[in-house]
């Protein structure tokens, strides 16, 4: 998934103090040893705000040292990608490590293009976070590795809540209604903005309900719109709406919704922790009344379900540097390099161990106890053209807003996205 980490960065507002990384793990390679990697060159494609200069210096200067190989970062920019990557994969002389979003590897394990990383899983990813892992696997097999992520928090005007007279941020789901009951009575704030068609928040409160948009039927994917869990769902996501005066038929990027909150008038909205950098530029002022909080759940033990999105790492099948790719991989995911990229860009990292690393960001730690709740869209090849615009799941989420039942709203594009999953890939 697209990412702007670049702002992330600017939200952190503090200067951190990081070690240079490097990996202590041990070579384990058969096939090639240091002698032989001598001389060679590997190729890493990242792409644009992924990996902060100082990250990939360091990392370099490990890989280099342990190694004696020479390390070659290519930035990339997310326009276009997927179809370079799955061009560059078919070749024969790929690139020897690629950044790929984490709900598109398995379109790309399916293709052939991926090496198998079950060594690497065994060696150094035993405590990976599970929800955050789950997108590196197709078809039982690790085709690539977690790399970093991000969820969706609650970002808030701290002068409307005082305003309100609310004195702490919510740990359940009702204290959030409540809350926003509050600032809708006892000020002239619209309490929450949400679109009708925020669709990745959407996509959340499914995982947390339990649910899938996908079932296997026949032997291939169909429709799951209409099952009971989706529909819980989208009944919590109209409860939030009704506390918003936004567009039924818009989505959080039509205005942007940052901009929208940047007015000063909006008591919440609900996205990435980098938006609100979106709302300081257009409103400098707002600053100093931002605030965070994790999207709260049923119950105070455990947040809501939020939309996974992030990167991982992979190797390309056709790469005839495998062993050091992966002496590569052992160096950029050792615990040392994932802290120094969560302290640097405010991401979470690919264990619950490192997360500590987030400390003084507030947006990143409000993110971090969402991930380990976490999950994605349909981990599957053929989901990929069910988001294609216009998306048949925004059309259900505006219906439902406007009256219709979930079940009728469901079976209304049920077709559609049964079609669209049947597509060749």
């Amino acid at each position: 998934m697209k990412r702007k980490l670049a702002s992330a960065i600017v939200i952190a507002g503090m200067m951190v103090s990081v070690a240079a990384c490097g990996g202590n793990d041990g070579n384990d390679s058969k096939d090639a040893g240091p002698d032989s990697w001598k001389g060679q060159t590997l190729t890493v494609w990242t792409m644009d705000g992924s990996a902060p200069p100082q990250w990939s210096k360091d990392v370099q200067a490990a890989f280099e040292k342990k190694t004696g190989a020479k390390l070659k970062f290519e930035i990339q920019k997310w326009d276009g990608i997927q179809q370079k990557i799955t061009t560059a994969l078919s070749e024969d002389n790929p690139p020897d490590v690629l950044e790929v979003g984490n709900t598109q590897t398995p379109a790309y394990a399916a293709t052939g293009g991926l090496a198998d990383l079950g060594d690497l899983k065994r060696s150094i990813g035993a405590d990976w976070t599970a929800s955050v892992s789950t997108s590196s696997v197709y078809e039982g097999k690790q085709y690539a590795a977690p790399w970093y992520f991000a969820n969706r928090v609650v970002v808030y005007n701290k002068k409307i809540w005082d305003q309100a007279g609310i004195k702490t941020t919510p740990k359940t789901r009702d204290e959030f209604f409540k809350d926003l009951d509050t600032i809708g009575k006892k000020t002239d704030a619209e309490p929450l903005y949400l679109p009708g068609q925020n669709w990745y928040f959407l996509d959340g409160l499914i995982v947390g309900q339990g649910g899938d948009l996908v079932k296997k039927q026949g032997g291939k994917y169909v429709s799951n719109l209409a099952d009971p869990k989706v529909a819980a769902a989208m009944e919590i996501y109209k409860k939030y709406a009704s506390y918003s005066k936004a567009p039924k038929d818009k989505d959080e990027a039509t205005p942007q919704q940052a901009t929208v909150f940047a007015k000063g008038r909006t008591g919440a909205f609900i996205g990435m922790g980098w938006e609100a950098a979106t709302a300081v530029q257009a409103n400098k002022s707002i600053e100093k009344d931002l605030g965070y909080f994790t999207v709260p759940g049923a119950t105070a033990d455990r947040p809501e379900g939020v939309f996974l999105g992030g990167s991982n790492l992979a190797v390309a099948q056709n790469s005839k540097k495998q062993s050091l790719a992966k002496e590569f991989l052992k160096i950029a995911l050792s615990d040392q390099c994932e802290g120094e990229l969560a302290k640097l860009s405010g991401v979470i990292p690919n264990k619950e161990s490192l997360e500590s690393n987030l400390k003084g960001n507030a947006a990143a730690e409000a993110a971090a106890p969402g991930a380990s709740v976490g999950g994605t869209t349909p981990l599957i090849p053929e989901w990929a053209a069910v988001e294609n615009t216009p998306n048949p799941i925004k059309s259900y989420m505006t219906a439902v807003l406007n009256g219709k039942s979930p079940a009728a709203a469901a079976k209304d594009v049920e077709g559609e996205i049964n079609q669209r999953l049947a597509q060749q890939n």
